[in-house]
């Protein structure tokens, strides 16, 4: 289980209107609860020229990281592979949750990891993908991959809840 990160009020040019104190920061609970129950994400990485590259993603927020797979020849793998500093949003632009992390590839064992990301990824059995635990325990561990968040900024209520969460 991750630790709780420290939440702080970002840095925004002067304009804004973000409150002077830590009054109304967003508790880290509501956060994560976006993260799990979100059905789509985005992440932005870097192709090896500099140039942008966003993708939409399915996947889960299990122990304080988020868990998705996909492919090792796609352009986001063969870009994060060389350079795994990532980006993940969620869709909205007012219920704003933006993760800075690093994506790196991973296995999980059918008994244990496996079988909670299953359950968890179960939220898109509708949309006809439901991974079995042993999904990702090959040797190429299911183009299994992990962000693991760095820095998160987050807003309900802009300005008055602007927060930023440090790992």
């Amino acid at each position: 289980m991750a630790a709780t990160p420290r939440p702080t009020r970002p840095e925004f040019p002067d304009g804004y209107g973000l409150p002077e104190t830590t009054d109304g920061l967003l508790d880290w609970s509501r956060v994560e609860q976006r993260l799990r129950e979100a059905q789509h994400y985005w992440i932005a990485s870097v192709r090896t020229d500099g140039r942008p590259h966003s993708v939409p993603r399915w996947g889960v927020w299990l122990d304080g990281a988020f868990w998705y797979d996909g492919a090792p020849t796609t352009r986001h793998t063969r870009n994060v592979e060389a350079n795994p500093h990532v980006t993940l949003t969620l869709e909205s632009g007012t219920q704003v949750v933006i993760v800075e992390g690093e994506s790196h590839a991973t296995r999980a064992d059918p008994e244990g990891l496996g079988a909670r990301l299953a359950q968890a990824f179960g939220k898109y059995a509708d949309g006809g993908y439901s991974p079995a635990p042993d999904a990702w325990s090959g040797a190429d561990g299911g183009g299994l991959r992990v962000i693991t968040p760095r820095l998160v900024l987050a807003w309900f209520d802009f300005p008055t809840d602007c927060t930023r969460f440090t790992f």
